[in-house]
């Protein structure tokens, strides 16, 4: 891997992609056993890190509003983060290895940090115009090799986030297009080419630098795209490989042609080029629903071929399959073993958070699990195809809010992160989520243009800075900052970063991290709701607002996981255990208490360490479970 990421860097980035000489048998970091028994950590680079939070002071959470100063402007704020990059990098991020692997994740999603079109504002990242460099704004290849050793010297590993379905709008529709030269109307058939676009952007007719049209030199042919304008992303059958959703340029961006000759064989040898150069741990697909189910084997069958023949053996592959949960199952049914899980971006999101805040029957979201896998007596199948997710940066479903930005209080994102972690899946926490990342207060909310409906609300930008970059190309020289805007900073501020180790939810989500990392029984446990009794009744399946318990089952040994699902009220309840391995009298230890663990000088019930005996009645074991504060969580285990 060393010889040939210096070979490469050595020398400027590859015009031709066939021309790449690629490894293989080399020295690679290798893949994990089991994609279950990581914890993923979504990045988004421009809004995480620049590696100067040093120069900055911390956010008072207790004075939010003195860290806004005078004058400040609420418009000017939103606009800043609407369209401009932020200026978070991929040293930066580098600065933050150790900050994350205290935390406890152990796998690091970056958002694309592959070229974007310099004249534009792009700072999201999924409009590529060079698909073999890295975006001048997040570094360089170097930077992003470091980054990758700088994890795996800490056993951690990284995910790049692959966006191989479209490119950035690098050419245009000619000018009398119906519609327009950017979006035209959708055609069942094909529109003529037009111009590729220069380095501001204007029509050009050749290519002449690398700030032209797009690279690597293999996709610059008006054949190896659709041509088929902007159409309507959700319709046509999910089967058919040719659906207006499958041929529609994904806005104003340009959908490549699959169908064309070797167009999924040079976009595929990219992503090979950087596994190779990066030694990186997998992918995350970006719109994978928007290519054939044929198309979609076909390049993860290529992309895991090359990377088991580099010695990465289960190289992770998570696809985003937007359209809900059933979209979700029908490629991973398809694709089996090309594909190890889905992103749970649908309905299953939804139903996380609703229950976590008490607003939802357990079903709602414990239902997902399909009940048939249990049949045979294992739950193990289910775990490895799905990862398990509160937040991301879109939100494709439901509102475009993270979830403390209407919590009953700061900590309640304790019981959604909660249920991503000892429940069945690969959960994914998104930047932020450990700080409680809500957007400014209820109270300041009606200044806001498009709250609730935008996708800046879920990207504050983590180390606060006091402005944007300047748009365009200006925007990458070293003082090229906009003065005349605030950055884009947490909870509606700038000049202040919120890396706080000693944040309450900090410490609940550290806590339960470190339970999971030490339990196999936690990740590979099976699963069951544990069926409750609240003063003396009947044991039931809980509901909404009270205590949710459900057991994880290993051979011999149970762990019981218990939330208060009640944002404001203390709970309690007798909670049914297994009477087959719990002997009368016998009893679990607490191994996480996260009230304990945000409060060092904590008096409550249920401290870690202590015994919970195991009793009897009417012919079933159960542990007394009393006085749970609002949204705390109780991991307890018969095994310690």
């Amino acid at each position: 891997m060393a010889h040939f990421a210096d070979e490469m860097l050595s020398q400027a980035r590859p015009d031709r992609v066939r021309n790449i000489p690629l490894p293989r048998r080399g020295n690679y970091f290798p893949s994990p056993v089991d994609w279950q028994d990581e914890v993923l950590y979504f990045i988004f680079v421009d809004r995480f890190s620049d590696g100067t939070e040093h120069e900055r002071p911390l956010l008072d959470r207790q004075r939010i509003g003195g860290a806004r100063g005078d004058g400040w402007n609420w418009a000017e704020w939103a606009e800043s983060g609407a369209n401009r990059w932020q200026g978070g990098n991929l040293r930066g991020v580098i600065s933050k290895v150790d900050y994350l692997e205290r935390l406890g994740v152990t796998t690091l999603w970056l958002s694309p940090v592959f070229k974007q079109r310099c004249h534009e504002n792009s700072y999201h990242g999924y409009a590529i115009q060079d698909f073999l460099d890295i975006d001048p704004h997040f570094g360089e290849r170097a930077d992003l090799v470091q980054l990758v050793r700088a994890a795996h010297d800490r056993g951690m590993r990284v995910l790049l986030d692959v966006v191989f379905q479209h490119s950035g709008t690098n050419w245009l529709y000619p000018q009398a297009t119906p519609g327009g030269i950017y979006e035209p109307v959708y055609t069942e058939g094909r529109y003529p080419f037009g111009a590729w676009r220069g380095d501001e952007g204007q029509p050009i007719d050749t290519i002449r630098t690398r700030e032209d049209g797009i690279w690597p030199a293999e996709l610059q042919s008006a054949e190896r795209y659709t041509r088929a304008g902007a159409g309507n992303l959700a319709a046509g059958d999910i089967n058919d490989p040719h659906a207006e959703h499958k041929r529609s340029d994904f806005y104003s961006l340009r959908d490549f042609d699959f169908d064309s000759p070797r167009v999924i064989e040079d976009l595929a040898r990219c992503f090979k080029y950087w596994i190779a150069l990066t030694d990186v741990d997998g992918f995350r697909l970006d719109t994978l629903k928007h290519v054939s189910l044929e198309q979609a084997r076909a390049f993860c069958g290529t992309i895991k071929e090359f990377a088991a023949n580099l010695g990465k053996h289960n190289f992770f592959l998570v696809g985003e399959v937007a359209g809900g949960d059933f979209t979700q199952d029908r490629y991973l049914d398809v694709l089996q073993a090309e594909l190890n899980a889905a992103l749970d971006i649908g309905e299953t999101r939804l139903a996380l958070g609703n229950v976590a805040k008490g607003l939802a029957h357990p079903n709602a979201y414990f239902d997902g699990f399909d009940p048939g896998l249990a049949i045979m007596g294992s739950h193990r199948h289910l775990g490895t195809r799905h990862v398990s997710i509160c937040d991301d940066h879109d939100h494709v479903f439901g509102t475009k809010l993270r979830f403390s930005s209407d919590a009953a209080s700061e900590h309640q994102v304790v019981a959604a992160v909660a249920l991503q972690l000892f429940t069945l899946g690969i959960p994914c926490i998104y930047y932020g989520t450990e700080q409680a990342f809500a957007g400014p207060e209820s109270r300041e909310r009606r200044w806001l243009p498009e709250w609730g409906s935008a996708d800046r609300y879920l990207r504050e930008a983590m180390f606060g800075p006091l402005h944007p970059r300047l748009g365009g190309r200006a925007g990458l020289a070293p003082d090229g900052v906009d003065a005349a805007l605030p950055g884009f900073g947490p909870f509606g501020t700038s000049g202040r970063h919120c890396f706080d180790e000693g944040h309450a939810v900090f410490r609940r989500i550290r806590a339960m991290l470190a339970a999971r990392a030490a339990l196999p029984v936690l990740r590979h446990g099976r699963q069951y709701v544990r069926p409750l009794s609240i003063v003396g009744a009947s044991f039931a399946t809980s509901g909404a607002g009270e205590i949710l318990a459900w057991s994880r089952v290993l051979d011999d040994e149970e762990a019981l996981c218990a939330i208060n699902t009640h944002g404001e009220r203390s709970r309690g309840a007798d909670v049914l255990v297994d009477a087959s391995m719990n002997e009368p009298e016998s009893g679990f230890c607490v191994v996480v208490n996260t009230a304990q663990a945000a409060n060092a000088d904590y008096g409550g019930t249920h401290p870690v360490g202590s015994m919970v005996p195991t009793k009897t009645r009417e012919g079933v074991r159960f542990l007394e479970i009393r006085d749970l504060p609002p949204s705390e969580v109780l991991v307890l285990t018969n095994r310690w």
